[in-house]
């Protein structure tokens, strides 16, 4: 329900967005209804924004975007659709220049499917997400730690947050996300590596940071 929309208010209180991350020309996977690029304005570093959406292709496999050649790369509740999210991941940093930024946003299983799966909410979801769960109700649940860990070669994690501000807890079970404000998510953000990150192993501090 717009998700990327709820996302605003909270992207343009954090300055990071505006002047790090969505910065150049990068690709909103998974778009939809609700693309990044109609707030292009508000994020005046961005030069351009692709919307991928089915019409386009497998969303895990990118197969038309060529390596290291995009600034940034924005995915709003798509990765869950997906059935191979790590081979997803892969290719989406495969698509970054070094240095570049990937931004996505996955609903967060107790927020969202709140103990039942496959999903009432949405039956297309084929994982659920958690952030450092010892154990999950969720037969396809997905550590985020333990997958973003497969990629510390070649990205760094930059953010992990549980997006729960605006969620009642109070409210019988129910798909919150079709209310305007709850975001019921999870946003990671990796940056991938330049050589010189792979060669001083991120010791070095970058402008900017």
């Amino acid at each position: 329900m717009h998700e990327t929309s709820k996302s605003l208010p909270r992207r343009l209180a954090d300055h990071r967005f505006a002047t790090r991350y969505f910065v150049g020309d990068g690709i909103d996977i998974g778009a939809g209804p609700d693309p990044l690029a109609q707030y292009r304005e508000l994020f005046p570093l961005m030069r351009s924004c692709r919307s991928w959406d089915i019409g386009d292709g497998d969303a895990g496999q990118l197969a038309s975007i060529a390596d290291a050649s995009l600034d940034f790369a924005h995915s709003s509740h798509c990765l869950e659709h997906l059935h191979d999210p790590a081979l997803a991941l892969d290719n989406w940093l495969r698509a970054l220049k070094p240095g570049g930024h990937l931004i996505v946003l996955v609903p967060d299983e107790d927020l969202y499917e709140q103990g039942v799966f496959p999903s009432t909410f949405n039956p297309d979801h084929k994982s659920t997400f958690t952030i450092g769960k010892t154990r999950s109700w969720s037969a396809a649940s997905i550590n985020l730690l333990d997958l973003l860990a497969r990629f510390t070669a070649r990205a760094e994690v930059l953010k992990i947050e549980r997006l729960d501000a605006t969620y009642r807890y109070a409210l019988p079970r129910f798909d919150q996300t079709r209310t305007p404000v709850a975001e019921c998510a999870i946003e990671f953000i990796l940056r991938r590596l330049t050589p010189e990150d792979v060669k001083h192993k991120g010791r070095l501090p970058r402008p900017g940071r």
